[in-house]
């Protein structure tokens, strides 16, 4: 791709998080996160934003050194501390029904990787309860309007195609992100909205099939996952508190509901790595019981992933199901992102931990005791696992009785 091609796409692709993924609305505020090596990047999505009328545009850069710094020589006492300025900031973005981007793609992937994982998941736990407001009333309610894409680094780029110069690797990893993301047509946000409304239809489809239980089936792999008649699929855009429509994570590919953490059983193993804690996680197995996992065992990995689920109670519990067929783009890549926001769209996946309560048949306004009451579950920890490949089919039995195919050999046939 030449360089002109290359600054046409990745305007479009700012364009995109702006128009389409935030959807920033006249007067509103905006909040942008990500590493220092996006800031140029960032800096096009800010210009993008203040040209869709944005009335402030916010920019954290951070560095990956200064965390595996505070853990290798700050006080283990210390790593509790939250500075208080941060929780008013993001109940500040709520309160004001503001916007929020995250932009992902580690400069340094695996810069945490040999660190001690209780450590590490101290802080992300109190940086969570720092931030809990936002997370419950701004993303569990979609009070405010977010969207989580990613960006192409060298150290990235190289893990994925280690046989190729950092320079070169980065520039094939922006070609398939941009690639992914409909960037490289000229009516790419056309082709979102199609793309929007093709996941609206498929997750209506999935409702009115008023669905009790999803089975999956393949090499080890012999799980099933019940929902209730609570339970709501959702797929592409959402509803901010302002009404204007906005795109979670760009890109999307899965219809997703949230099932009674209650329940699950069987044996389940993971098809693509994912990151916990800064470690990657792979071949992961896992056996669940009375909707618990009793047991697991991983090739890499186990003791952050043992650590990460002895957050709290709800942690060893289901708290989303999503199903993604081969149709996926990212699954075309041929591509292991070994990036959850990539990977999640190219399978199906389960993840443990906090539920989204938009996907609860009027669970925005239910009290955590009513929640509760019909399986919704209730954690400080959510991440994704890929479940499903082209050997793993999926059939669900709806509460009438009758049983349907939805996936064989990981492709749609609904």
């Amino acid at each position: 791709m030449d360089i002109d091609t290359f600054n046409t796409y990745r305007m479009r692709y700012a364009n995109l998080l702006v128009r389409f993924g935030l959807n920033v609305q006249p007067g509103q505020v905006v909040n942008i996160s990500t590493e220092v090596i996006h800031s140029d990047f960032a800096f096009e999505v800010l210009e993008a934003c203040y040209k869709a009328g944005a009335k402030y545009v916010g920019m954290d850069l951070g560095h990956p050194k200064s965390l595996r710094s505070r853990i290798l020589n700050g006080k283990s006492e210390d790593l509790t501390y939250v500075p208080p300025y941060i929780s008013t900031k993001y109940k500040d973005l709520v309160d004001e029904s503001a916007c929020n981007l995250k932009i992902i793609g580690s400069e340094y992937p695996e810069i945490l990787a040999d660190l001690d994982p209780k450590k590490i998941n101290t802080v992300r736990l109190n940086q969570h309860m720092a931030i809990k407001y936002f997370y419950d009333e701004g993303i569990g309610k979609s009070k405010v309007q977010w969207t989580v894409a990613a960006a192409s680094t060298p150290g990235w780029a190289k893990r994925l195609f280690p046989d190729l110069g950092g320079e070169h690797a980065e520039a094939v990893l922006w070609e398939h992100i941009l690639k992914i993301c409909r960037c490289d047509r000229p009516d790419y946000l056309e082709a979102w909205q199609e793309h929007d409304n093709k996941l609206h239809a498929r997750a209506e489809l999935l409702n009115l099939m008023e669905i009790e239980t999803v089975y999956f089936t393949g090499p080890r792999t012999d799980f099933e996952v019940s929902l209730t008649r609570n339970s709501l699929f959702k797929g592409g855009s959402d509803e901010g508190s302002k009404g204007a429509a906005f795109e979670p994570n760009v890109p999307t590919e899965e219809v997703f509901t949230t099932p009674d953490a209650r329940r699950t059983k069987g044996n389940v193993s993971t098809t693509r790595p994912f990151l916990v804690n800064g470690k990657l996680v792979k071949g992961l197995k896992l056996e669940f019981d009375k909707g618990e996992i009793k047991s697991l065992s991983a090739e890499e990995g186990e003791e952050s992933f043992k650590e990460y689920i002895s957050s709290d109670p709800g942690a060893k519990r289901l708290g989303e199901l999503a199903l993604v067929g081969i149709d996926s783009p990212v699954y075309q890549s041929g591509i292991v992102f070994e990036e959850i926001l990539f990977d999640e769209n190219a399978a199906c996946h389960i993840a443990v931990g906090s539920a989204y309560k938009f996907c609860v048949k009027g669970g925005t306004t239910m009290s955590k005791e009513q929640l509760s009451e019909i399986g919704c579950n209730e954690s400080t920890v959510h991440t994704d696992m890929m479940i499903s490949s082209e050997k793993v089919s999926v059939e669900v039995k709806c509460f009438d009785g009758t049983r349907k195919e939805l996936i064989k050999d990981g492709a749609w046939v609904v």
